[in-house]
């Protein structure tokens, strides 16, 4: 049981249980338009969240056993070199869900002990692994509003 992450995991659990019926129900051709050429679709903002979750996935594991790692990652090249836009909608968004509930899983069996280690991001200082997996959430809940609620 992780008391000071509880809000976080059941956030999350929440998201992963009820985002991608929303996200299968946008046509194809909405999910994949471009409001213009250098704003990314619906599809390449989940894909965003995908590249997030690997670029998280590292620094959930590592913080745990090495000393502050520095773990950074360049969002514009990860989602055109990840060729989001190109893959089938369906998969992008069942990926998603998956990696995410993998992550869940890793989360939920991190040690309390280890959630005040640091860890290096694009952040201006160090951060702690708790507030890693904190903002993580938060910032997939600004970009799932952006795409359910996209005009």
């Amino acid at each position: 049981m992780h008391p000071v992450l509880q809000p976080t995991i059941d956030r999350l659990t929440y998201l992963c249980n009820t985002i991608p019926a929303m996200l299968k129900i946008i046509s194809d051709k909405d999910f994949s338009h471009k409001p213009a050429p250098d704003k990314w679709s619906k599809k390449e903002i989940l894909g965003h969240l995908i590249d997030s979750a690997a670029n998280n996935h590292q620094r959930f594991v590592r913080v745990q056993f090495e000393d502050t790692p520095f773990i950074i990652y360049n969002q514009d090249n990860w989602n055109s070199f990840s060729h989001h836009q190109d893959i089938q909608s369906g998969q992008v968004i069942t990926f998603w869900e998956l990696y995410n509930r993998y992550l869940l899983e890793i989360i939920k069996r991190i040690p309390p002990g280890l959630l005040q280690r640091k860890c290096r991001t694009n952040e201006s200082s160090d951060v702690t692994l708790q507030w890693i997996i904190e903002d993580y959430v938060v910032h997939m809940e600004h970009h799932l509003h952006e795409i359910v609620n996209y005009v």
